[in-house]
């Protein structure tokens, strides 16, 4: 296997090696579906490419509540199969990546026993489904107890709480480490490389022309099998082949808000009814705390970076009075947020909500294999499924499903406190950007130091080590890419983040040839795009 690194200044070597190979596999989208279909096809031996339009992880796939979850309401929707397999899969993704699945308690406040007995049924059955180990099963909270694990929670209202584990991920550096063990593997991958067009023998599809959107160039990507993993997109990848009336899927947006953590000072992962009875989250990460998500239909033009109302900002905001011990608080406390589109099969005469969160794979009659739909916590078991149609296509017999073998920085044993505890320098770097490393980078935090320990921003947390990594090993090749899906200070780093944009640019600038007009290009972008993400606040 050779070095798994995603290189931004080997563009040009990818994009020839794109252009003159055949691939058994070609696969259309660098979200986590794409990157886990990537990961499997070159891990059981297949010639494979990966095209992705804009930056990896650039739409869905960076803007989610960040669980590797089972989806404990889905279980009440009837959704019993999908439960049990996101459930197990858990598990799977822990051993991959400890740093991008980290075990939380998720707590469910109860107003009384009798609501403390239902959630503990719900819960129980969902540990079942889950093969949950014994030192993992849900307890349950109140009196002192309580107030020691959750001290803000108004236990004048719920005096009882369930708590039961969930992961914690980040879902973009998920993305870019199944990325690199699919290089690794052999993959040759590339970011802002949109598809244009399908290239036929006849009916038959063989690989797509597209359009270099830093060169300019349209490289033709020939392979023997194609498969469409681009996510809201996936329509519209599919009607390149054969365009047809109405649309299999349904965008949702989800909406996310950011807080200080001194604001809403909570410290598990807190389950919240909002005033529809849907659940939303409360999450600490760092120094903030995130609430979501939203889940209403979406029907404007800008998919990748859907707006955020103030309706929106309100529900999230509407239910935290309610549940904590906290003075009220408004869209003037928010210091971030996100919104994202869930690509959800169509369910005609259903609502979002209660739209289903399972995928499906259907095949075109050039014999395009399309896949959409799912939930971050299952792409594995996606990528199996997709694989089926792929060795049909081939017409031959793969190897079976690789394990789930840790993915670049997961290869470690402990728990991240030791290993954040264990970084060198440690004494000089704090605690808080010692735990934001190991969590960020895992095994490779010490490597990420060795690039550059010293903050971009005097007194900060992000390191001038960050930029280097995210350029040099995980492709990144703007400014934007590296502050919101690389060092992720976009949306957790509210207190540095405009700050260290000069010093940043400068750093890329060194190692990607940009002038001075390029670089106050890049930071102006960047702050653009915060204004827009808090154009609500207007």
């Amino acid at each position: 296997m050779t070095e798994p690194a995603l290189d931004a200044k080997a563009r040009s070597a990818t994009l020839s090696r794109l252009a003159t190979e055949t691939f058994d596999l070609l696969v259309i989208g660098g979200g986590i579906t794409g990157a886990g279909i990537a990961r499997d096809a070159a891990l059981r031996g297949l010639s494979v490419a990966l095209i992705e339009a804009d930056d990896f992880a650039v739409g869905t796939s960076s803007r989610s509540s960040k669980l590797i979850h089972g989806g404990l309401r889905y279980l009440a929707m009837g959704d019993i199969a999908l439960v049990r397999e996101t459930a197990l899969e858990r598990k799977a993704v822990h051993r991959m990546a400890p740093h991008l699945a980290e075990p939380y308690w998720m707590l469910v406040p109860a107003k009384s026993r009798m609501s403390l007995l239902k959630f503990r049924t719900g819960i129980t059955a969902y540990e079942k489904l889950g093969a949950v180990a014994e030192a993992d099963l849900h307890r349950n909270w109140s009196g002192e107890e309580l107030a020691y694990h959750e001290p803000k929670l108004d236990q004048g209202r719920f005096p009882h709480a369930c708590a039961y584990r969930e992961y914690l991920t980040d879902d973009a550096r998920l993305v870019l480490a199944a990325l690199r063990a699919a290089a690794g593997a052999g993959a040759v991958v590339a970011s802002r490389l949109p598809a244009t067009e399908l290239l036929r023998e006849g009916e038959r599809v063989i690989g797509v022309r597209a359009r270099c959107a830093l060169a300019g160039s349209e490289p033709e990507i020939r392979a023997r099998a194609v498969v469409n993993a681009a996510g809201p997109w996936a329509d519209r990848v599919a009607a390149l082949e054969a365009p047809r009336e109405g649309s299999r899927l349904h965008l949702s947006k989800g909406v996310h808000i950011v807080l200080p953590a001194s604001r809403l000072p909570v410290r598990n992962l807190v389950v919240l009814t909002a005033e529809d009875k849907r659940s939303i989250f409360a999450i600490p990460r760092g120094a903030t705390v995130y609430l979501g998500t939203t889940d209403t239909s979406y029907t404007g033009d800008d998919w990748q970076w859907p707006e955020i109302e103030p309706e929106d900002v309100r529900y999230l905001l509407e239910p935290v009075t309610r549940y904590f011990d906290v003075p009220e608080l408004s869209p003037e406390d928010v210091v971030a947020a996100w919104a994202g589109l869930r690509p959800l099969i169509a369910e005609p005469g259903k609502e979002a909500k209660e739209m289903s969160r399972k995928d499906e794979v259907w095949i075109g009659p050039g014999g395009l294999i399309t896949i959409a739909g799912g939930k971050l916590t299952g792409f594995r078991k996606m990528a199996e499924e997709v694989m089926v149609r792929v060795a049909e296509r081939l017409e031959k017999t793969l190897p079976p499903t690789p394990e789930a073998t840790p993915l670049p920085g997961g290869d470690f044993v402990g728990d991240l406190e030791h290993r954040a505890r264990a970084l060198p320098g440690v004494d000089n770097l704090g605690r808080a950007c010692a735990d934001r490393l190991v969590r960020l980078y895992g095994s490779e935090a010490d490597a990420v130091l060795a690039s550059g320990a010293e903050p971009l921003v005097a007194g900060g947390e992000v390191l001038c080590g960050e930029v280097d990594w995210a350029v040099n090993v995980e492709a990144a090749h703007t400014l934007e890419d590296v502050v919101y899906r690389r060092t992720r200070a976009a949306w957790y780093s509210p207190a540095e983040r405009d700050a260290l944009l000069a010093p940043a640019a400068a750093r890329m600038a060194q190692l990607l040839g940009w002038d001075e007009g390029e670089q106050q290009r890049q930071i102006g972008a960047v702050r653009q795009r915060y204004a827009d993400e808090m154009a609500f606040k207007r």
